[in-house]
This record gives structure tokens, C-alpha cells and sequence, in this order.
């Protein structure tokens, strides 16, 4: 399929060199936003795994609410 480019206000096919980055780069930002994912699920899990461990040690949900906000 050919890609295109606008350029200066002109729209020309991509060379294969151009398609070549082009095609890197979007693999490269899919792998950063998937990253980026996985870091704030990771966060996520780590947040509740506190709060619970907080409960275990017998503080209220109100009490662990006002240490931490969650």
C-alpha cells in the first residue's frame, strides 16, 4: 500500500527509506505506551497491596484513607 507524505503543503508518496522510519517508529511508540501501561498497572497493584496490608494490621478504612488518600 502506498503511504503518502505532506510536505510543505504538497502531498508525495513516501520513499522507501521514509516508510522504513516510519514503520520503526510506530513500533517504537507502541512499545513505549505499552510500558508506560504496565508501570501504571504496576503502581495500581502496589497501592492496593499497602492499603490491604495496612487493613491486615487492624487500621480502619477510614484511618488508612486519612494516611494515604486511597
Amino acid at each position: 500500500m502506498t503511504r503518502y507524505i505532506l510536505e510543505n503543503g504538497i502531498r508525495r508518496e513516501m520513499t522507501t527509506e521514509e516508510e522504513s522510519k516510519f514503520d520503526q517508529d510506530v513500533i517504537d511508540t507502541k512499545a513505549v505506551i505499552d510500558a508506560k501501561k504496565i508501570e501504571e498497572q504496576n503502581q495500581e497493584t502496589k497501592k492496593a497491596s499497602g492499603k490491604q496490608k495496612l487493613l491486615d494490621l487492624g487500621l480502619s478504612e477510614d484511618e488508612v484513607k486519612a494516611m494515604i488518600g486511597i
